[in-house]
């Protein structure tokens, strides 16, 4: 199965429910998950797996800045009859801000995207080591070597360090771990590493894929800082924004579908999953788009 061999039906208004919402043709999207190649729980094959039992047709594997469970998720995929789009989920910056830009049906193969994992392993690992560092001064021993078990073969993240600190009885939740020790602001938030968003867009172009910024109600900004991202990301070449991502007020839907039509800016849906029991982020639950934009894969061949 090529993981970039994905034909997609046409919209047609007949495609549109009565509630004014996309539930395409009753195929349903997912475009934003993660397996235990990045900070993810389930397996490749058991997040494809899960994906099927809920009713999800067409599902992107975006682990963070890593595409090593493409390939299983591909295979998992053609058993379950699904379609796979090939994805990742790239850290950067934009001013000091960490942002985060989804990859959507991106060349495997391209020489750009194989040398900008690379250069984000590199990355991670500088900035693992770093968090490790900052960890160990506020009394959490081996906290370096733990998350790294934590990973296993996956690349290290933030909440491998919490996993470790909940095993270890430092906290009691992973919740209490970055309110603590790894949320925005505290000793193991550590952005300065990442490349500019800029950056990170020309890799997924040069990987002739869609470069998507990922849930943006996220960022906690306000409005006119929001649209000033979204400004700078559509000169740089961005294509789609993230206008339901998850669980979220209809509100902000509405206004995230206005901003992407202001800004002539497709629009792509995802539950964000991590791992089973969060309601809010469960794989095809949060995937209808208001009627007004116009979805990403419009134009999928």
């Amino acid at each position: 199965m090529s993981l970039r061999a994905i034909s997609l039906p046409t919209i047609t208004t007949a495609s549109l429910h009565t509630t004014g919402l996309y539930r395409f043709m009753t195929v349903i999207y997912d475009l934003h998950c993660h397996s235990d190649q990045s900070d993810g729980i389930l397996s490749p094959e058991a997040l494809v797996s899960r994906a099927k039992s809920q009713n999800v047709e067409v599902l992107a594997l975006t682990d963070h800045d890593t595409t090593n469970g493409l390939a299983r998720a591909a295979r998992q995929a053609e058993q379950e009859n699904m379609r796979l789009i090939p994805g990742i989920e790239f850290s950067s910056q934009w001013g000091n801000m960490g942002v985060h830009i989804v990859g959507l049906n991106i060349d495997l193969k391209s020489s750009a995207l194989l040398e900008a994992i690379d250069s984000q392993e590199k990355i991670r690992d500088e900035r693992a080591i770093q968090i490790g560092q900052r960890l160990e001064a506020k009394g959490i021993k081996g906290a370096l070597q733990g998350a790294k078990k934590q990973a296993g073969e996956g690349v290290i993240c933030r909440p491998h360090f919490a996993h470790y600190m909940v095993e270890q009885g430092y906290v009691s939740s992973i919740e209490q771990a970055f309110k603590k020790y790894l949320g925005n602001g505290k000793a193991g938030d550590v952005k300065q590493f990442w490349p500019t968003f800029e950056q990170v867009i020309h890799w997924v172009s040069e990987a002739s894929g869609c470069a998507v910024l990922a849930h943006p109600m996220k960022y906690k900004v306000t409005r006119t800082k929001l649209c000033a991202m979204v400004d700078a990301f559509k000169a740089a070449g961005g294509h789609a924004i993230e206008v339901v991502s998850g669980k979220q007020s209809q509100a902000h839907t509405n206004d995230l579908a206005k901003i992407t039509n202001k800004y002539e800016l497709l629009a792509s849906c995802g539950s964000d999953f991590h791992r089973p029991g969060s309601e809010w982020q469960e794989l095809g639950r949060h995937s209808q788009l208001p009627e007004t934009v116009t979805p990403v894969w419009h134009d999928w061949g």
